[in-house]
């Protein structure tokens, strides 16, 4: 079985870096190509679809998958080559025993070798959320693999993220925030049956990331498949290592080591930003960020929360599009 799995990745990784499936296709046709890339022992899942300059996407969570952007960033396969990844850990790629491993420098080394592996050259990168803090952590290491760096409803100073928590939970209701606060005092895991003790419990998951956050996530088009307890299957261990154990409203993970505004200033990649004007990673952010990266362009998509392609899909597409079009 082992045999067999390693000659289906090699066998993908081929058909991946070739782009073989693509070559034989009619123009109006967009195979889809998988595989796995070994990340100095870790298997990264890479999704591939469309022709032109490598965009790479890293998604958020931390601890989704990249299938959230999807159908809504298809568009772009249009003009462009786009390999979705699960980040170590998530979605489909291999995850560890050891939750110390889950750290943003980690995977900058797993995103550099899937780059290298498949044969891409400069690449353009586009990160979502947390997405879009790997992206940064990418840049400033190595920027000289890339052309364009997009970044996504995303932060790029713990403190500053945590400060945006502290004013949403003064912005709800009396009693929701009681209600929250009382759930987090108490202890968010190990509560309930066997296989609900290692996740929040229903009741928080409604209440942090349906009454809480959902607001701030849709605008314009909420998903009417939109589930707070749906939205809990992702990687515990990982987001537990990563966000923190304290809830929703305070990142105190390893993430609390992301504090990158004295250092943005070092990337010179041309680089968007964009934003829901209602965004959980508050427009306030962005715009910082656009005024620490020079040359930076900001767009802050209106009636648009965390989810930007979803509230926005023409406006987002094209600002994404136009912006990678550009190649002065």
């Amino acid at each position: 079985m082992r045999n067999l799995m390693l000659s289906f990745t090699a066998a993908c990784l081929a058909a991946l870096a070739s782009g073989c499936a693509q070559k034989n296709a009619p123009a109006n046709v967009y195979p889809l190509s998988e595989g796995f890339v070994d990340a100095h022992g870790m298997l990264i899942y890479c999704s591939e679809l469309g022709s032109g300059k490598p965009l790479v996407i890293v998604h958020g969570g931390p601890g989704a998958s990249h299938d959230y952007f999807l159908p809504y960033l298809l568009p772009l396969a249009r003009t462009h080559r786009l390999i979705f990844i699960d980040e170590r850990g998530s979605g489909r790629s291999e995850k560890l025993e050891d939750p110390s491993g889950y750290t943003v420098e980690a995977m900058v080394e797993d995103l550099e070798s899937v780059r290298s592996s498949l044969g891409l050259g400069k690449i353009d990168l586009l990160g979502h959320s947390f997405g879009g803090v790997l992206a940064q952590a990418y840049a400033l290491k190595y920027q000289e693999h890339l052309d364009h760096l997009v970044l996504c409803s995303t932060f790029h100073s713990t403190r500053a993220m945590n400060g945006v928590f502290r004013r949403m939970m003064e912005k709800m209701s009396p009693e929701l925030r009681a209600r929250i606060q009382k759930m987090e005092s108490a202890g968010l895991y190990g509560h309930g049956k066997d296989f609900e003790k290692n996740r929040y419990t229903d009741e928080y998951m409604t209440a942090a990331w349906g009454e809480g956050y959902f607001p701030y996530l849709y605008q314009n088009h909420p998903d009417p498949n939109y589930s707070a307890t749906a939205a809990g299957n992702m990687s515990w261990d990982l987001y537990r290592a990563m966000w923190g154990s304290d809830g929703e409203f305070v990142i105190d993970g390893n993430l609390s080591s992301v504090e990158y505004a004295g250092r943005l200033g070092t990337i010179r990649v041309p680089t968007l930003i964009t934003a829901g004007d209602n965004d959980e990673c508050s427009p306030e952010l962005a715009h910082e960020m656009n005024g620490l990266i020079a040359g930076s362009k900001l767009v802050i998509l209106p009636r648009s929360g965390h989810m930007t392609f979803v509230d926005q899909p023409g406006m987002f597409i094209k600002s994404v599009d136009d912006f990678l079009q550009d190649r002065r």
